[in-house]
């Protein structure tokens, strides 16, 4: 089974991630949408691979950082303190 077909076997046994109650549109009054083309699969993934992930990873890591950052100016930097 590919990743995709088990992602969207999770999706459509808990509710589809995609359906807004806000638009009157046929597609969504009779709660299905239309799947999405291998096009559109592929663009989604490319954004989130190569667009989202790599900004929430460096966003983490620099926080990170900075936490460390922070609490060795409060508590001075590690190591004896005697020395």
């Amino acid at each position: 089974m590919s990743a995709c077909r088990f992602v969207n076997q999770i999706f459509t046994r808990h509710g589809d991630f995609r359906r807004s109650d806000m638009t009157s549109s046929s597609a969504n009054q009779t709660g299905t949408t239309p799947p999405l083309s291998r096009r559109q699969e592929i663009f989604r993934f490319l954004v989130l691979a190569f667009g989202i992930w790599p900004v929430i990873a460096v966003g983490v890591v620099g926080g990170y950082g900075f936490l460390v950052w922070m609490y060795q100016i409060i508590a001075g930097p590690p190591g004896p303190l005697g020395h």
